[in-house]
């Protein structure tokens, strides 16, 4: 499952990385609550389509819907998210996934099957790669204090889940995803480093509703920055400028979760 997060003091950024393999687990809230409903922790694919941090699937939209907390089961016990005929508690009861149609309770299939947890475009990223190290962005208070002084607001509700692949036992790199909004509009954006946390990939995914956003040039910009000295446009009501607030915000989790402040 998913392990322990860990943190980088400056200089030691990819010896650091290794203790991603300390055997510690962190449970995000919600998957807490999911495990005290049903007695097992569940995969991100649950609620998203992807894996953490992608976009929501049906089950995590009625979820969301129904008050993201405990009693939000209840409310949505007999729905049934994913079309597939078995209703929501039924298929969570029998360890099946109620956001994919592709698991029912009689053929539950891998999806609790950690090798099935890295969201696609993250392995497109590291097509080489067959290890990652999944590491649980659970914010404090000093680490949201942090974002604020970048002028990033970050809540507990922002939890996230950083990707670290990993070659011949030695992680070389991180990546993100975090969703970003312009005008009410919702765009997803995938920030990729290497081990001393300089962005080697920025841009979105999942933006079908949503071209402006797929399409911004900014992107291009971010690569070879650092994320602990980005630099982003002045703040206003453009598309540009909404990427650049997704991409500090990505880089800001990054930052205040893997490196001492």
């Amino acid at each position: 499952m998913r392990l322990a997060p860990f943190r980088l003091t400056a200089g030691l950024v990819a010896s650091a990385l290794l203790l991603a393999s300390l055997p510690a687990q962190a449970e995000p809230a919600f998957a807490r609550l999911y495990k005290n409903q049903f007695g097992y922790m569940p995969s991100c694919n649950a609620c998203h389509k992807d894996g953490g941090g992608t976009p929501v699937n049906a089950y995590g939209q009625q979820f969301k819907d129904a008050g993201l907390n405990a009693g939000a089961f209840a409310k949505i016990a007999s729905l049934d998210a994913d079309g597939d005929g078995q209703r929501n508690a039924a298929e969570s009861n029998a360890r099946a996934n109620p956001g994919s149609d592709h698991s029912t309770p009689d053929a539950p299939g891998d999806w609790l099957d950690t090798s099935n947890l890295i969201p696609r475009p993250v392995r497109a990223l590291f097509p080489d790669v067959t290890t990652y190290k999944l590491v649980d962005a659970l914010f404090t208070e000093k680490e949201i204090a942090r974002a604020a002084a970048r002028g990033v607001t970050l809540v507990t509700e922002d939890e996230n889940t950083i990707y670290v692949p990993v070659r011949d036992r030695r992680p070389i790199g991180t990546s993100i995803i975090v969703p970003g909004e312009h005008q009410g509009q919702q765009f997803f954006v995938l920030l990729a480093t290497d081990r001393q946390l300089n962005i080697t990939h920025a841009g979105a995914i999942d933006a079908t509703d949503f071209q402006a956003a797929q399409t911004a040039s900014r992107y291009a910009a971010f690569v070879g920055q650092s994320v602990e000295h980005l630099n982003t446009e002045p703040a206003d009501d453009t598309v540009q400028a909404a990427v650049d607030r997704a991409v500090l915000k990505a880089a800001t989790m990054l930052l205040v979760r893997l490196k001492s402040g």
